[in-house]
Order: structure tokens, then sequence, then C-alpha cells
């Protein structure tokens, strides 16, 4: 399943500023509030409710073939937990990879995604 995901600088800059975020080992999460969720539910085919995620993985990380397969296992991790879990619906989501990702695994991943999760009260179950 795809995601929506954050296009825009600015959604970044406000998700560091003034979201709230929780701090794993192998990344960061910073949540906020989607302000245009409700127009967004108005034009998808479904007419459900998203979130909005944006991933975040520095050239600190290593060379592209790391930062893409970083980026892969982040949005897989994020799949299994929506998947498993369930995740509410609304909000700006900004994945930060930190580098202890650069060795995991997408379930182990997962596991601190689902952590992190839990604390920033995103998760249904």
């Amino acid at each position: 399943m795809k995601f929506t995901a954050i296009c825009e600088n600015h959604l970044y800059a406000k998700a560091y500023s003034k979201g709230k975020r929780h701090v794993t080992p192998a990344l960061a999460v910073y949540v906020l509030p989607d302000y245009r969720a409700a127009q967004l539910r108005r034009a998808h085919p479904q007419k459900k409710e998203v979130n909005r995620i944006g991933l975040t993985v520095s050239k600190k990380l290593g060379g592209a073939v790391v930062r893409s397969r970083v980026r892969r296992i982040l949005r897989e991790a994020y799949r299994e937990v929506e998947r498993t879990c369930g995740v509410r619906t609304g909000f700006l989501i900004v994945l930060a990879a930190r580098s202890a990702a650069t060795g995991m695994k997408s379930t182990e991943i997962a596991q601190h995604m689902k952590t992190a999760f839990s604390r920033l009260s995103l998760l249904r179950s």
C-alpha cells in the first residue's frame, strides 16, 4: 500500500519544531496533527483520512545505495506496523533514520517504530 508523502519543506520544518517526538536507537519519529487532513480526506478516492509520511535519511549514514536501502526498510516497517497494530490517521509523521538503522532488518525497525508510536499515542490497539 502506498502512503501519501510530505512534499513541502516547510512541513518538515514545522514537524521538527512544533511536533511531538520520540527517539529510539534506530530512528527519530516526529508527529504533528495535519491541518489539511479534512481536505485530503475529501480528495481521497475512498474518502479515507490518511497520514502524510516523510522520510529523512542523512548523508552521514552512507552512500546512495545505503540511504536508498534504509528508505525502503523504513517504508516496509511502517507498512508492517500499520498492518499489524493500526495507526491513527490525520497526522504528519516524519521518520528520521539514525546510524543504527543501516545494519537492521525491517522487523527490528518495526519494533522500534511500534515503541515510538505507542509513546506518541499513535497506535489504535
